[in-house]
């Protein structure tokens, strides 16, 4: 019933805000174009005073948390999303509207156990931002022998918007199971696997602490770095609806103006950006995986080495070290235009079925590939290339990866900054010689010795079992032989025991069919005169039959 009351809202907000007006109709199949043609709300106008980036900004802002998050992912493709779309679908990065301050006081003293005016020196009833999650307020604690205390910011998490959340990831799972029980397709594309990674993602934005916990981690991994800063979390006053965390000054990342104003050195900082990303995936296995403009900062400092500062580290992702080998090879393979190689990687890390054939699948990718090839770097979007490439392995049955979905959303949200910060961006050849660097880390000279290193205490531990294992794997051969002559008894065993009970069957099975005939003969014979003797002779056979069997 909750699920139909949500699809009835989802309607609601389609018709009032007339989405459907932003649908590519003329791509659409004729069947389907004639069903928007005559749906219901066509009789409704669309509401002529707000554009269609504001009707589409005001439905995600209706509809909830999970849609916000979906228009904060769009925000950031202006190569995907037109510029007068992607401008109004910005305001949901930082400017969703705020609860009430009294609301946040309740929660945050619930949480700390302490009234506000006991925990701060200062408390801005103001939330300087307000997401989709939660609202953040400044504050500044008590200080120490007459110094002023640190500047803070305190966040804090929406009432009652795990309810919410939980609807909507009730109604995605319901959806999910639709598309697997009735479409091949989306079976392929594995959304009840997609939906429980993005509940187990979703969740872990509302644990505040677990989201100080993937801050600390990721200020320890760039500890420091001049590429990378993330606050510092003060753990005491942090729970898992309240998390107090240092006040950072920086410029946000999406205004140029002011990054202009200073002299930043914007080719470095979009190139810099780049780095991040690989540095956390490849190097450290732990990336920020919401990284949307509304979440980035630069540094004042230094703006021809600008350092970028990371907020709300709710959502993080980390790969498997077979993920992460195959992930840098293929795209080797694929800056290399070796697709022949990227066909033969997607076989072997069972990205699609052992039975492809990797010629065809080579030929396939070599089809997308090779026209973006023949157009400058500055030209080719990685996002539409991912997008070509995937709607191809559709025709060679590729699975959906749930393990690598927030990468290549990460992936996209970094190029589409990227391109913000310096249209020139050319991620392929930023991007290269990072990859090949870690790969002759990874399996280089020096990384065999350091495995070695690392094995080697386990290797002497082992070392005195080593003669007892030897021996006892020789005497386990020796006795094979032995052991398999007994199993091969006990099955030719097995086998005569399960044939005579399947002949005992068959006996038994015929001897009361001759019952059955007998007494129906002799039921029969009452009725066309035939002597009663017969069917008693034919039922006395069947039972002598029977008992003999």
């Amino acid at each position: 019933m909750a699920n139909l009351w949500r699809l009835w809202k989802i309607l609601f907000v389609f018709t009032r805000y007339r989405l459907d007006s932003l649908v590519p109709v003329q791509q659409l199949p004729v069947w389907l174009r004639v069903m928007l043609w005559l749906a219901p709300w066509r009789f409704f106008p669309v509401p002529s005073r707000l554009t269609r980036g504001e009707r589409l900004r005001l439905a995600l802002e209706a509809l909830g948390p999970i849609f916000i998050k979906f228009g904060q992912i769009l925000s950031t493709r202006p190569d995907l999303v037109p510029e007068d779309i992607v401008k109004e679908l910005k305001r949901l990065q930082d400017d969703v509207p705020p609860f009430p301050n009294d609301k946040a006081r309740a929660l945050i003293e619930e949480q700390l156990g302490k009234t506000v005016a006991e925990l701060f020196a200062e408390f801005s009833a103001e939330p300087m931002a307000s997401a989709s999650i939660a609202q953040v307020h400044a504050a500044r604690l008590f200080g120490e022998h007459g110094q002023p205390g640190k500047e803070v910011v305190v966040k804090v998490v929406r009432p009652g918007i795990e309810h919410t959340i939980e609807r909507d990831l009730r109604l995605l799972e319901t959806m999910a199971r639709l598309l697997v029980k009735y479409s091949a397709e989306g079976r392929r594309l594995k959304p009840m696997e997609v939906v429980e990674d993005y509940r187990a993602t979703i969740h872990g934005e509302l644990n505040l602490q677990i989201e100080a916990s993937n801050c600390t981690q990721l200020r320890r991994n760039f500890e420091g770095s001049d590429l990378l800063y993330l606050p510092e979390v003060y753990w005491e006053y942090t729970r898992s609806r309240v998390m107090v965390s240092e006040r950072i000054y920086g410029i946000p990342v999406a205004d140029l103006e002011q990054l202009h104003a200073q002299n930043t050195h914007m080719k470095t900082l979009a190139e810099r950006g780049v780095e991040i990303f690989f540095t956390q995936v490849f190097r450290d296995s732990f990336f920020h995986a919401d990284m949307h403009p509304g979440n980035i900062f630069v540094s004042r400092e230094n703006p021809q080495k600008p350092q970028y500062i990371a907020i709300d580290c709710g959502i993080v992702g980390s790969l498997t070290e077979e993920d992460q080998t195959y992930l840098a090879m293929n795209m080797l393979a694929f800056f290399n235009q070796d697709y022949h190689q990227v066909a033969q990687l997607h076989v072997d890390s069972g990205w699609v079925p052992a039975t492809t054939k990797v010629h065809e699948l080579a030929s396939a990718i070599r089809a997308v590939l090779e026209p973006i090839f023949e157009k400058p770097l500055a030209e080719i979007s990685f996002g539409q290339v991912l997008i070509q490439l995937f709607s191809t392995a559709r025709r060679f049955n590729m699975e959906v990866q749930p393990q690598l979905v927030l990468l290549q959303k990460t992936l996209l949200n970094i190029e589409g900054l990227g391109r913000q910060l310096y249209p020139e961006l050319d991620l392929w050849s930023t991007a290269k010689p990072y990859l090949e660097r870690w790969m002759r880390e990874r399996f280089g000279p020096k990384a065999a010795f350091r495995e070695f290193k690392r094995q080697l205490p386990s290797w002497l531990d082992k070392g005195p079992q080593i003669p007892n294992l030897i021996h006892g794997a020789l005497t386990r051969l020796n006795h094979m032989d032995d052991t398999q002559h007994a199993l091969q008894q006990e099955i030719i065993a097995l086998r005569k025991e399960m044939s005579e009970q399947r002949k005992q069957k068959r006996n038994q099975l015929q001897g009361g069919i001759a019952v059955i005939t007998g007494l129906f003969v002799w039921w029969q014979s009452f009725a066309l005169g035939l002597p009663e003797s017969l069917g008693l002779a034919v039922t006395a056979i069947g039972i002598l039959s029977l008992i003999l069997r």
